[in-house]
């Protein structure tokens, strides 16, 4: 026995336990993808919104599809490749499949109608001080969802490649879209 150990081993340091280093390390990186999907999601949520009212969505409906998008991404976000791209696709899709649902009317009018928002009103007030919206609106959809893309900053190779259609098709769907909002605000500043 060495005189720098001790006899019955009291002194000496406790050993981690196993498994204890790769914990940690998953610990840190988990720690590190969560601040990484943080800066993201702060970076992106506005925009994304932004991008589902211009395809057509109400600001409610483009704010619910983008939060419920968020948290896909969160849970995918490790093994996404491009998430900006990824998050506009799943995005434009979900609005589309809402689009396309059956819905109910309701035959009364809820007891009391109640908001997240601070005014009930806010989000009809944001939409007419955004004429461009309407005219938006009134594109078809494909022309609206390329606009959509467009104005989000994606290049229209990009764009195809999300939509799954040539570069071609969405410049054509672009430049239809530009010429139908070059008409409506030509045309409305005509009737003034």
């Amino acid at each position: 026995m060495s005189t720098h150990e001790p006899a019955d081993g009291a002194d000496a340091p406790a050993a981690a336990p196993a498994g204890h280093g790769a914990l940690v390390r998953r610990s840190h990186e988990r720690l590190s993808l969560d601040e990484e999907f943080s800066d993201f999601y702060r970076k992106t949520i506005r925009g994304l919104t932004g991008f589902l009212v211009n395809q057509g969505a109400s600001l409610p409906e483009a704010a619910d599809i983008a939060q419920d998008t968020m948290v896909q991404a969160y849970r995918s976000w490790a093994g996404l490749r491009a998430p900006r791209a990824w998050v506009h696709a799943v995005a434009s899709r979900a609005y589309i499949r809402r689009l396309a649902e059956v819905r109910e009317e309701p035959v009364d009018s809820p007891p009391e109608p109640t908001s997240r928002l601070l005014r009930p009103n806010a989000v009809e007030e944001w939409e007419a001080r955004h004429d461009a919206l309407q005219w938006v609106k009134a594109l078809p959809p494909r022309q609206r969802q390329v606009l959509a893309w467009t104005i989000s900053e994606f290049t229209p190779a990009e764009i195809a490649e999300q939509l799954g259609l040539t570069p071609e098709a969405v410049r054509a769907s672009l430049k239809k879209a530009r010429r139908a909002i070059t008409g409506t605000t030509s045309h409305g500043e005509e009737e003034k």
